[in-house]
Order: structure tokens, then sequence, then C-alpha cells
């Protein structure tokens, strides 16, 4: 098991790869797909957006098996994505949980829309917009209010996932122990591959 610190580090460093094309990945590798498929060793959970422009394997710069994706519009986080977490901290010993917003995401422009004027969406569609707009209901009106709102929305379900699971206690980054689940916020931006962290 990799403290959560390390895979951090791990994350980091392969957004760095990633952004100087220096990616260490390059496909499918049979002797990697014979070792995987005993059982997964994943370092760290990404919930991320269903967005096909932010895979993460690709933005960190992971193999198959290092990372346990859970991706749905808006990165929202719902009993579904809970349960998936618990799974992978209790069942897999991941310590480190990253909430992965984008910039100019739709499923956040969506809510932030709805917010503004509320109009009769599918129900489903609906469901998801209901679950981003609680981030947004106090930001500030500014020239940078979609960015906000992005930064705000991961911050949310970081939030979420903190008061929600039960197999670990969530703790602050900064606060961590070697043996400490911890869960971070950062959003990624399409335009430059950089991932912020928050």
């Amino acid at each position: 098991m990799i403290n959560a610190q390390d895979a951090l580090q791990q994350l980091e460093q392969g957004n760095e790869r990633a952004r100087s094309g220096a990616s260490k990945l390059a496909g499918l590798d049979a002797a990697r797909l014979t070792e995987t498929a005993a059982g997964q060793k994943p370092f760290a959970v990404v919930i991320g957006c269903a967005d096909s422009r932010v895979p993460p394997e690709l933005v960190f710069d992971q193999d198959i098996g290092e990372l346990f994706t859970i991706r749905v519009a808006g990165n929202v986080i719902t009993a579904t994505q809970l349960g998936s977490i618990e799974f992978a901290v209790g069942n897999l010993g991941v310590r480190l949980i990253v909430v992965l917003g984008h910039s100019g995401c739709g499923a956040v422009r969506a809510a932030v829309q709805e917010l503004q004027t509320p109009r009769d969406l599918p129900p489903n569609l609906s469901a998801l917009v209901d679950c981003i707009k609680p981030a947004l209901q106090d930001l500030p009106g500014s020239d940078t209010f979609m960015e906000d709102a992005v930064r705000a929305n991961a911050r949310h379900s970081a939030a979420l996932i903190c008061e929600g699971i039960e197999s670990a206690e969530a703790v602050s980054i900064r606060q961590a122990a070697d043996d400490d689940v911890v869960v971070v916020a950062a959003v990624y931006d399409l335009a430059t591959g950089r991932v912020l962290w928050l």
C-alpha cells in the first residue's frame, strides 16, 4: 500500500510528464495486461468528469491498474460514487482520493445556467445539475465566475466525500499521516494540460 503523500507526488510527476511530452505510456503491453489480470493495486482514486478530453490515466500519465477511476459528468458525488470509493479504500488499500474537475465543464455550465434562468430539463439531467447547484449558491459574481464555479464544484465534491465515506477517516492533505485517507480537489486546464491542486 502506498501512502497518500507518495501517491500525490506520483500524480504530480505524471501530470508533468504528460504535459512535457515525456509520457511513459506506449499503449497496451501484454506483460502488464497479464500482471494486472490477476488483480489490481491502484495507488489513487480519481473521481473525474465524463468529458472525453479528461481521461485521468492520460492526464496523470499512469498505466493500467494504477488508478481506480470513477467518471461521471460534473464529477458529482452520489451514493454509488461513495460506494465505489469505499470499495477502493477498504478492499484495495487506496489512501489518496482526487476529485478532478476541469475548465469549461459543461455540467457546471448547465448548473450555472439553471441557477440564472431555471428551465425544464429532462429528469435525469435535472438530477445531475441539482448535485452541482449547492456548490455554486454562494459564489460572488466576477469575471472568473465559470473558473470559480468549476473549482467550487470540485471542492464541494471533495467535502461530500469527506462527509460520506465510512471505511476510513478522511483528513486534510496537510495533516495526513502515512495511514490516513486523504481527499484533495484539483482542476485540469483543457488548454494547457496542467492540473491545479486546490
